[in-house]
C-alpha cells in the first residue's frame, strides 16, 4: 500500500507540475528623461519636479547639496537614455517650458536647445549657467526645461520636464 501511495504522489508531482514558458519582455524603443525626476517627488500643484537643491549625483542626503540661488554659477542637469545604448552619439533637443519665470540673458545665460549622448553611454549632460542679476529680491524665478522628441530619439511622456527654483536672495 505504501508502495502505490508513494508511487501515486510522485507521478502526480511529476505530471501535475511542470515548467510555464514565459515570454521574455524586451523593451526595444529608446526615449531620453531627466534624471533628477526620478529622485525626486513633484512640486506642489505641478506635474514635474521642482529642484531647489544643486543636483549632486551620488549625493547622500539633500541638506549635503547646496540651495541653488543667483550666486550658484552652473547647475548639470543629466539626462538618461532609457532603452539600449547605442554605437553613435545621440543628439536631444529641449526647450524652455512656458512656466518658466526665469529671464535668459537675467537670471541663466541662453541655452542651445541641444544636447549629446555620447556613443556607448547611458548619460547625456546640460548644464546651465545661473546669473545674478544683482539686485536682491523675495521672489525665486523658476527655470523649467522640457525635453522634446526629435528625428533621433523621443521624450519620456512622465519625465520630459524639470524645473530649478533660483532663490535671489
Amino acid at each position: 500500500m505504501k508502495k502505490i501511495l508513494t508511487s501515486s504522489i510522485l507521478l502526480c508531482i511529476l505530471f501535475l507540475t511542470g515548467c510555464v514558458k514565459n515570454e521574455l519582455t524586451v523593451y526595444k524603443d529608446a526615449v531620453v528623461e531627466f534624471d533628477a525626476t526620478t529622485w525626486n517627488a513633484n512640486g506642489a500643484g505641478l506635474t514635474y519636479a521642482m529642484l531647489i537643491r544643486v543636483p549632486i549625483t551620488g549625493a547622500v542626503t539633500p541638506a549635503s547639496q547646496p540651495a541653488i540661488t543667483r550666486a550658484t554659477g552652473t547647475v548639470t542637469l543629466r539626462v538618461n537614455l532609457v532603452g539600449a545604448q547605442k554605437s553613435t552619439a545621440t543628439d536631444f533637443d529641449f526647450v524652455v517650458a512656458s512656466e518658466s519665470t526665469a529671464t535668459a540673458g537675467t537670471h541663466y545665460t541662453a541655452i542651445t536647445g541641444k544636447g549629446t549622448i555620447p556613443a556607448n553611454s547611458s548619460f547625456g549632460t546640460i548644464t546651465i549657467t545661473i546669473l545674478n542679476p544683482g539686485v536682491s529680491s523675495t521672489t525665486a524665478r523658476d527655470l523649467v526645461l522640457q525635453l522634446v522628441d526629435n528625428a533621433s530619439i523621443k521624450a519620456s511622456v512622465n519625465y520630459a520636464k524639470v524645473g530649478l527654483r533660483i532663490s535671489q536672495l
